[in-house]
């Protein structure tokens, strides 16, 4: 069995767009894209979710707390051993004001993630492989993000270049998520449950295709 790790935010962990601030719904299993991925791949493969809500690329945030990716992916990686595919979703949070990031930076920040997993020695099987993906760009916020995302539209339309780079530079596979599915127009910055879909099958192909 091969096995996949999902390393991402809110949208990894499936939360619905927020119609209200502070109150957050998930979706289930088989609606969120790690389990539309598990069903497109199959009992060959097992897809661990590893989301967490607010999570950043490498960035203490001085507000949430415990939401720096790079302090918990080692431990992270250590815990699922083996792992075939590493799946990397993250620089949508790091689009919030408070962390004052271009879109450059985000990319840049989500390689060292890469980076990490690359170098990373399992003590069960071999090194995995990484697909970043670049998230897709946010949408018109409402109030109760746009103070929290002041600057970000515009920052998040260059997440496709920044990351694809980013992609190249450390030889590994990349994904424009663009491409499949959008941030919702309720919030501006989860899905729908059918992007979610979207999202996982496009995924699914490149898994089957490349592992």
């Amino acid at each position: 069995m091969k096995r996949v790790l999902l390393f991402g935010d809110s949208n990894t962990w499936g939360a619905k767009p927020i119609k209200k601030y502070n109150i957050v719904e998930r979706y289930d299993f088989n609606e969120r894209y790690g389990g539309v991925l598990q069903k497109e791949l199959g009992d060959e493969f097992l897809i661990i979710e590893e989301g967490n809500p607010g999570r950043t690329t490498i960035w203490e945030d001085p507000i949430e707390g415990f939401k720096n990716g790079r302090e918990y992916l080692i431990p992270c990686l250590d815990s699922h051993q083996p792992l075939d595919l590493v799946v990397v979703m993250l620089g949508t949070n790091d689009l919030k004001v408070r962390f004052s990031l271009s879109a450059f930076d985000i990319a840049q920040s989500a390689g060292v993630l890469v980076g990490m997993v690359q170098s990373w020695k399992p003590m069960v099987g071999d090194s995995p492989k990484v697909l970043l993906v670049a998230p897709p760009p946010i949408r018109e916020l409402p109030e109760y993000f746009k103070g929290m995302f002041e600057g970000a539209y515009e920052k998040s339309r260059k997440f496709s270049e920044e990351f694809k780079k980013v992609a190249e530079t450390c030889s590994c596979m990349f994904f424009d998520a663009s491409k499949s599915a959008m941030a919702s127009d309720i919030d501006g910055v989860h899905y729908e449950k059918t992007e979610h879909q979207k999202l996982g099958k496009a995924i699914a192909a490149i898994i089957k295709e490349r592992i």
